[in-house]
């Protein structure tokens, strides 16, 4: 008598998927400066992991509220970006979601050192981690004329 078919287990090394969330108030963008390496010092859009069990929309409103205290409102899809290179530590697939502030005051919270409103037309290419002055660009461009953005655009 056979015993059962054995089946063969594939270990893949994945990409990490994170996520961020773009708020905008008052004609001015919430950022982070971060806490943590890489980029430590440096602007960044409020974000991190996905943890097992939630949904990036989920880990969005979650990583906002604990870095900077703000609670928000999914509002649209901004885009993905996937650039095995965008992050220096592994590779990560970045949903980016357009996020409505719904309240609280700004405050650096978890990695964050410390979390503020940027006048977007202030800001400098230098000052931000990863690729996050791209995806402040692609916002910009998606506010007047819409559409999704991915990293190969």
């Amino acid at each position: 008598m056979k015993g059962p078919k054995r089946r063969k287990f594939v270990i893949h090394q994945n990409p990490k998927p994170t996520v961020d969330a773009v708020v905008e108030k008052d004609g001015k963008v919430l950022l982070i400066r971060r806490g943590n390496e890489p980029y430590r010092g440096t602007l960044a859009w409020p974000g991190g992991f996905v943890d097992v069990g939630e949904t990036v929309e989920a880990a969005t409103l979650r990583e906002l509220m604990e870095e900077t205290g703000v609670k928000g409102k999914i509002e649209a899809l901004l885009g993905v970006y996937s650039d095995p290179k965008r992050n220096i530590r592994e590779h990560t697939i970045a949903t980016i979601f357009v996020v409505r502030w719904i309240s609280g005051q700004p405050e650096g919270g978890d990695d964050a050192i410390d979390a503020g409103w940027y006048d977007p037309s202030a800001l400098k290419e230098e000052e931000f981690g990863f690729d996050h002055w791209r995806i402040l660009q692609d916002y910009l461009k998606w506010k007047h004329e819409g559409g999704t953005f991915w990293s190969s655009t």
